[in-house]
Order: C-alpha cells, then sequence, then structure tokens
C-alpha cells in the first residue's frame, strides 16, 4: 500500500498568518509584526509542516522542540535568531500550548519591491538551505536588535502616511546589516552543509536566470535541472512534491516570476523585452503564465508599484 503524503499547509499571505494564529487583521497587508505572547504555539496535525510565502525573521525565547528545516534539522534550541524566506519548508515538533516570549517579524517579498532591498535580501546567506543554525546572540546584542525590532513595530503601529514603509524598511535593513554581522561572527566555528538538494536546486536556477543561458536555451527544462542536480527528473520531482507540494516546474515558474516581478518594478523595460530576457518567444506565453501565477497582468502588476 502507498503511503499517505502530507503536503506542507502553505501560508500565501500575512492576513492569512494573523487568521491562523488567532490574531487581529494585520495593520497593513505586506508586512507585520507579532509579539510572541499573543499567540498560541499550539497547531493541529496539518499545519506540522507548512511553507510561509513571505521573509519571516524570529526572535525566540523559550523555545522546546525540534525543528526540519528543508531535509536537515535546524539548530534552534539555543539560538535567538531566525531567517525563513518564502517557500520554504518547515516542520515542527514542539511542546503543546508552550509560552514563547520574543517578536516575528514578517515581510511579504511585494513589500519591499521598489527597494534595493528587494534584491540585497537575497544575498544574506543566513535565509538559505544552506544554513542550519539559529543566529546566537550575546545579551548585548540580543538587546541591540530586540530595540530595532520593537522600533519597527512601533512604526507598524502608528498611523500610516508617506513616510510609513521608507521607515519600517530601513529598519529592516538595519536589522539584517546586523544580523550579518553577528552571523559571520558565528559562522567562524559551523560546520557548512552544502548538500542539501533544495538548496543547490535554489541555486542553480537563481544562476541560471542571472545569466544568458535563459537567452540562449530559453526556459530550464525540468531534464536540464534533473541533469545539473545529477538525479533522475521522476525522482527530483518527488522528492521537491514531498516536501514542499510542489514538482519541479512549478518551482521553475515560482522562480521565473520572481525575477519577472523584479524586472517590472525596477527597469522600464517592455513586457516584451522582460518576457525575451527570460526565455520567452512570444511575449503572450509570459504574460498569461504571469496573470495565472499572480491574478494579475505584467502591466497591471507594474502599474501597482507607480
Amino acid at each position: 500500500m502507498k503511503k499517505e503524503i502530507n503536503h506542507p499547509y502553505i501560508v500565501n499571505s500575512i492576513s492569512e498568518l494573523h487568521r491562523l494564529v488567532a490574531l487581529p487583521k494585520p495593520n497593513h497587508p505586506l508586512v507585520s509584526v507579532v509579539n510572541l505572547k499573543d499567540i498560541n504555539c499550539h497547531f493541529d496535525e496539518n499545519m506540522k509542516s507548512v511553507i510561509y510565502n513571505f521573509y519571516s525573521i524570529c526572535i525566540k525565547k523559550d523555545f522546546k522542540g525540534k525543528v526540519k528545516y528543508g531535509q536537515n534539522y535546524y539548530d534552534f534550541d539555543e539560538g535567538i535568531m531566525t531567517f525563513f524566506s518564502p517557500g520554504q519548508v518547515i516542520s515542527a515538533v514542539v511542546d503543546d500550548d508552550i509560552a514563547l516570549s520574543g517578536w516575528w517579524l514578517v515581510i511579504h517579498p511585494d513589500f519591499i519591491r521598489n527597494y534595493p532591498l528587494s534584491k540585497s535580501i537575497k544575498d544574506y546567506g543566513f535565509f538559505s538551505y544552506a544554513t542550519n543554525e539559529a543566529l546566537h546572540l550575546s545579551e548585548k546584542e540580543e538587546t541591540m536588535v530586540t530595540s530595532i525590532m520593537q522600533n519597527i513595530e512601533q512604526e507598524y503601529r502608528s498611523d500610516i502616511d508617506g513616510f510609513s514603509q521608507d521607515v519600517i524598511v530601513s529598519h529592516i535593513d538595519l536589522l539584517l546589516n546586523y544580523s550579518n554581522r553577528f552571523y559571520n561572527r558565528q559562522f567562524i566555528t559551523r560546520k557548512h552543509a552544502g548538500n542539501d538538494l533544495l538548496a543547490n536546486l535554489e541555486t542553480l536556477l537563481n544562476e541560471y536566470f542571472n545569466s544568458e543561458k535563459v537567452q540562449e536555451m530559453r526556459l530550464p527544462t525540468v531534464q536540464y535541472i534533473s541533469g545539473q542536480l545529477n538525479v533522475s527528473s521522476s525522482y527530483l520531482s518527488d522528492m521537491l512534491r514531498s516536501l514542499t507540494g510542489q514538482n519541479t516546474q512549478q518551482h521553475i515558474h515560482n522562480k521565473l516570476i520572481e525575477k519577472a516581478k523584479e524586472r517590472l518594478t525596477t527597469t522600464s523595460l517592455s513586457v516584451s523585452e522582460i518576457a525575451y530576457q527570460l526565455g520567452f518567444e512570444y511575449p503572450q506565453s509570459f504574460s498569461k503564465l504571469f496573470k495565472g501565477k499572480t491574478n494579475l497582468s505584467p502591466l497591471e502588476f507594474r502599474h501597482s508599484f507607480n
């Protein structure tokens, strides 16, 4: 009898996250700061494995349990801070109804889309599957990052004006710069885990879409990707489906949409030019795929940021 596969629960929006943890609606649909004391840590079986389609930065205390991140267990017992990027699989086994304390910052990629941070945030290694340790902080460092998180929370709770988003993004940028400094200090004494197939897939897709290959070879095929990873196409899709609920083709499309959003909001290239750069022979095919994934045409998405 074939074993039933339990796919991760996908949380697509911050509003949905608030609903799941029984919090009031967020003040902003694309960013939120949660005081962990305000939520109950108990989730039903469907929430044991989740995918958040937004960035997650957490400062926590008193956590007891195990976290699996991608294919590896994550050292979360003593570390203070964790960083997860959109689309990553997080599984947790925790004590029921434990009382947590700390802060949880969640950021939808569209919130920072028009800022340099939308690109630089991808360069921080601690958002990668290859990182398997939470960030350990000294008392002084913890006080510093907690203060920044509280500044973000204060701005988030304030009345929204024309400067609100700029101020919050500046604080997030500062938080990540300090975190990068502290993580680099920690990396001196940790071992790197480079055998995670999901991490290799992410690296491969980023390199492909950032190179001239995409114009020379068009969109990468499942066969090409699996060949580069030295596994069969069926094995790769089965593995991804069991971990994320999505096959290889869907992962390729997700990366494509991510790159398309970057170019629609940071360049003045036409939709046809962007379609060509991303490996499409016909712009109509690109527009159809983009609307199917986002419910907006490429031009509608661009105009929403102007």
